[in-house]
């Protein structure tokens, strides 16, 4: 199993309610729409600590070719499109179980 998280910054903090909200739903609606996709999850920070980004997702994996086809997937590359103006300062880490 692989395990996957993002995190992100809204770019425009005026914003945050609406685009954390816009970006959670997107990316939750891959749930169970991309093989080898076996678990998603998105919070939204609770904004506890002033220096904290405001999103983190959270993915499960079969192994690392289901996170390549995820990555090319044309529903995911979609949800990029929609993410991309709204977010910045991605960070990732992937690690396997």
């Amino acid at each position: 199993m692989l395990k996957h998280v993002v995190v992100w910054k809204i770019k425009d903090p005026s914003q945050r309610a609406v685009h954390t909200t816009a970006v959670k739903r997107a990316l939750e609606l891959l749930r169970g729409q991309i093989p080898g996709l076996l678990a998603i999850e998105v919070g939204v920070d609770l904004g506890y600590d002033e220096g904290a980004d405001d999103l983190c997702l959270y993915a499960e994996f079969e192994d690392r070719a289901a996170l390549e086809r995820y990555q090319n997937h044309p529903l995911h590359q979609d949800v990029k499109a929609i993410l991309g103006p709204l977010v910045t300062g991605r960070r990732v880490v992937d690690w396997e179980t």
